[in-house]
């Protein structure tokens, strides 16, 4: 964006504001014939006071120059109260204009947009914005007027030294019209620069309980010094470019200036120019070059801001995907069926999330939809919510495809229960009303009591008006998704959507809570998404996915016989005991014999192999291992679930999958002293059963057959993990 693009925007954004514009217009025109008043006033004190001697004269000039001098002054106070109201607004619309875009765009934006790029917006660009804006009028609009009429006076003073300063005055443009292009694009440079320093330190925030761990103080250290050393970097070339329009202007001016006053002094010395019109002369023209010095000190200000509005720009230039059809209408209360038709959707343009699923749930069922991490689950949710459109086939309700009727009509008919229900900053009464924003007191009590939160709430020393912290930290995992439950139940939901509603709690705030939304489904919808077998048993049918396809359907015993995906998922779930305050965890010898490298092992080995298992325990995004420390245990996930990651050849973090309950990872270090081959890290609060390898060496010496079926089912773990990491580096090219 250059710079003339920018002062549009500004005069286009300076439209509802045009009554107090011209009252500032006008102060300004006042306060512009004073300033050019005054060099004249010499003129006429010199010639027709000074000179003659003439007392009258003297005085008539003095007092209009004082008289001028206070009504400036108090014009001029007005005038800044306005305009440093107008400027208020023009900020204020912009950022609300930027957040109201924010809350228009499709969640596709955020899924690939940095926080910290965002936060950088309505940081960094806006202030440069604010600063130009502010300064505008003492360092440009002023001083650009008072050059056009310094300019006129001059050429009725002496309109020959007149038109030597305006050959000259070309010059002085040549330079800043060569230099500002490039500081514009080196400004923009640095705005990338600083919203990347944004993301760093706001990722850093969020990983300190990582960082701490494992002493990367100074690893984040060094990489945040080299996003520094590149910001600063960017900034000199701003800095140094910035001078350069700034100097190359002063110098032209200060050469034209002594080119005029040697012409004028010369018609002096000659008698073709009175000493009085010398000196107004001189004095204007060194008005018109302060002013002229004062607009180009502001051009860089004026290149900061256009690249901050550039980017300002682009964030209001992104577009909604999922938006309602021209004159859409309300869906009414949902009331016959749920039917996905023939629906494939892709969050990119490679590998396909859902592939042709189609199912039907019927008003009143309570279904859940499970499988394998990445087998689309929360796809289907996405879907079903709006969040996305599908790319191919429709989702119906009622008989009425989603996109053409109103999102806010069909949302308002569902209740939803997030994996980590979001709480605002605010009270726990205001937290609850978010589900509706004009109920009742009695209403939003009514809700807590549904969710069984609301005597706790009263037990509080503030009751309802208890602030919650930043995202409901003052609170326990339990209590927050009780207050998110009330929230969802104070809309009278016809539908109630669960999310892995209970995946990131302990057993028994679990059981618990799993307890409350089976007394609050009765009588509506209710779609579960868990990969948590074991919650979903009661289900009326139960949706298995795999691969993005819709693999299986049926009740949990019509499944569990089958032999499918389902019952290998339910297996691979069993097994485990843990106790009730979710701390200690067992596993049984059947579970072990299900892992391919101790199927081999007699029951008295697998139970003595049971016993040396340790439990631990680890919350959320904490790093478990780091791709290439030292191996030496081996884990099996009881409840969790982990990000597999690797460096890929770019050298940033690349997804090789996610595991969950019931899945291990690290079987390689029971027997061989190898690096990790790839980074685990939670993504719930995660409990673990560990077997280290020392403990497992000891065991091996008494069972020779453990080491046979050990490197068959580490040959076959190498082989895997070579081909995902082979999957995802061509998924990344």
């Amino acid at each position: 964006m250059g710079v003339l693009a920018f002062l549009r925007q500004l005069l286009t954004a300076l439209a509802p504001y045009r009554g107090s514009s011209v009252l500032i217009l006008g102060g300004l025109l006042l306060e512009m014939g004073f300033t050019g008043a005054v060099p004249l006033g010499l003129k006429f004190l010199i010639d027709y006071a000074i000179t003659p001697q003439d007392r009258q004269v003297l005085f008539v000039v003095l007092g209009l120059l004082a008289g001028g001098g206070v009504l400036v002054a108090v014009v001029g106070l007005g005038r800044d109260y306005l305009y440093a109201h107008v400027g208020a607004a023009l900020l204020r619309d912009l950022r609300h204009r930027m957040f109201s875009h924010l809350q228009r765009l499709s969640m596709d934006f955020y899924a690939r947009t940095n926080v910290g790029d965002i936060l950088a917006r309505f940081s960094t660009d806006l202030a440069a914005v604010e600063s130009a804006v502010t300064a505008a009028i003492p360092w440009a609009i002023l001083p650009a007027l008072d050059v056009v009429f310094s300019t006129v006076l001059l050429f009725t003073l002496e309109w020959r030294l007149a038109c030597v300063a305006l050959c000259v005055f070309p010059l002085s443009l040549l330079g800043p019209r060569a230099l500002v292009p490039r500081a514009s694009a080196a400004s923009y440079a640095r705005r990338q620069q600083e919203a990347q320093v944004v993301t760093t330190v706001q990722e850093n925030l969020g990983a300190q309980p990582v960082i701490k761990a494992f002493s990367l103080e100074q690893q984040v250290l060094a990489d945040f010094a080299q996003r520094l050393a590149a910001l600063a970097q960017c900034s000199v070339r701003v800095g140094f470019l910035s001078a350069l329009v700034e100097r190359s202007a002063g110098i032209s001016i200060l050469i034209l200036q002594i080119v005029v006053l040697g012409v004028g002094a010369s018609m002096a010395y000659s008698g073709s120019l009175s000493i009085g019109s010398l000196v107004s002369f001189q004095s204007l023209f060194m008005t018109l070059s302060w002013s002229l010095s004062y607009v180009t000190q502001y051009v860089p200000h004026l290149v900061q801001a256009a690249s901050g509005m550039q980017r300002i720009e682009e964030l209001l230039g992104e577009q909604p995907q999922v938006v309602d059809a021209p004159e859409a209408p309300p869906l009414p209360r949902f009331t016959q069926a749920i039917r996905f038709e023939d629906v494939a959707f892709s969050y990119t343009d490679g590998q396909r999330h859902l592939r042709d699923v189609s199912f039907t749930i019927h008003a009143g069922e309570s279904i859940a939809f499970v499988g394998p991490s990445g087998s689309g689950k929360s796809t289907i949710l996405n879907l079903l919510t709006r969040f996305y459109d599908p790319m191919t086939g429709q989702v119906a309700i009622d008989g009425q495809d989603l996109r053409h009727v109103t999102q806010a009509s069909w949302r308002a008919q569902s209740g939803m229960v997030f994996q980590e229900s979001f709480l605002f900053n605010t009270t726990i009464r205001e937290n609850i009303r978010v589900g509706q924003p004009d109920a009742t007191e009695a209403a939003v009590e009514a809700a807590a009591r549904a969710a069984e939160i609301h005597d706790l709430i009263e037990s509080l020393p503030h009751g309802y008006e208890t602030v919650v912290g930043e995202r409901g930290n003052r609170l326990s995992g339990g209590q927050r998704q009780r207050i998110a439950i009330a929230r969802a139940m104070l809309r009278d939901p016809a539908i109630l959507l669960l999310d892995e509603a209970t995946s990131a709690l302990d057993v028994a705030t679990e059981a618990a809570i799993n307890l409350t939304l089976a007394q609050l489904a009765r009588g509506r919808t209710v779609i579960t998404v868990t990969h948590r077998l074991a919650s979903v048993g009661q289900a009326a049918r139960i949706f298995v996915l795999n691969h993005g396809q819709l693999v299986e359907q049926g009740r949990h015993q019509v499944l569990l016989a089958r032999g499918g995906v389902y019952t290998q998922l339910w297996h691979k779930q069993s097994g485990f005991a843990i106790s009730e305050d979710g701390t200690s965890a067992t596993v049984d010898t059947a579970r072990l014999r299900a892992l391919p490298l101790l199927s081999a092992l007699d029951e008295g080995l697998l139970a003595e192999i049971a016993r040396r298992f340790v439990t631990e325990r680890y919350p959320a995004e904490r790093l478990v291992v780091h791709e290439g420390d030292p191996g030496d245990k081996f884990y099996l996930i009881v409840r969790g679930s982990v990000r597999v990651t690797t460096t890929a050849a770019s050298g940033g973090e690349q997804e090789l999958t996610v595991l969950q309950d019931g899945d291990h990872f690290g079987e390689i270090a029971l027997l061989q002293d190898v690096p990790r081959t790839a980074t685990i890290r939670t993504c719930l609060s995660s409990l673990f059963l560990t077997l280290s390898r020392a403990q497992f060496l000891r065991l091996m010496e008494s069972a020779p057959q453990l080491r046979t079926a050990l490197d068959q089912a580490i040959a076959r773990r190498l082989a895997r993990s070579q081909a995902q990491k082979e999957r995802a580096g061509a998924a990344h090219h």
